[in-house]
């Protein structure tokens, strides 16, 4: 579990591309600190396992769920991406829960200037949209961001200067692709509530007292 709050942007050193799987080796600093192998690291979002740590890097392997849905295949040799650890109970909770599980790739649509912000338009694939509010938290490439509008296939966000400087978004352009998770507690309010719904309909078959509630004599 992550906070969506971004402790540095490392550097891809390497990308081995395998049979419908990735090996990434990044440049970092913060997130390598009181880590050992087998600790989660979100990076651009996505959380991966640290399979080999150095001194100013570590290693991660993708498997081809996490090569499909992401922007992670997009990687090259120089690329920035943003990185969290894994929170502990001690972590100040500063951004929203976050799992590291990406929905999909979004795309930047539109950049904006607004006084002294930039307003970044993302498309979004439809089916996600319900989990998209107002003032809802997103998460695009790891960073846990505010949203400030949404249509029914897009969301924006704003970023101050600093935020700018501080993450991956702040740095790309209109076409290029961006890592993003929904608000995991819509999922689960969505699941709760028609969980049982669909399970009655599943086993309800036509019958005289089926035809008797829904006006049939």
């Amino acid at each position: 579990m992550f906070t969506g709050l971004v402790e540095e942007m490392g550097e891809v050193i390497s990308v081995a591309r395998g049979e419908k799987s990735l090996k990434i080796k990044i440049k970092c600093k913060k997130v390598l600190e009181g880590a050992k192998i087998g600790d989660s690291i979100a990076t651009n979002g996505t959380c991966l396992t640290a399979v080999e740590l150095g001194k100013d890097y570590f290693t991660a392997d993708c498997m081809f769920e996490t090569v499909k849905r992401t922007n992670l295949k997009r990687l090259k040799s120089g690329s920035k991406v943003n990185l969290e650890k894994s929170l502990t109970l001690a972590t100040p909770l500063g951004g929203h829960l976050v799992t590291g599980d990406v929905d999909c790739e979004g795309r930047i649509m539109s950049i904006k200037q607004e006084g002294i912000a930039k307003i970044y338009e993302i498309s979004v694939e439809p089916r996600l949209m319900k989990y998209v509010v107002e003032k809802g938290r997103i998460t695009l490439d790891g960073a846990s961001l505010t949203i400030v509008d949404f249509t029914n296939e897009s969301l924006s966000v704003s970023l101050i200067p600093h935020t700018q400087e501080m993450i991956t978004l702040g740095y790309k352009k209109i076409g290029d692709y961006i890592n993003v998770e929904t608000d995991l507690i819509g999922k689960y309010v969505e699941r709760l509530l028609h969980f049982g719904n669909k399970e009655e309909k599943k086993g309800k078959g036509i019958d005289e007292k089926f035809l008797l509630e829904n006006g049939f004599f």
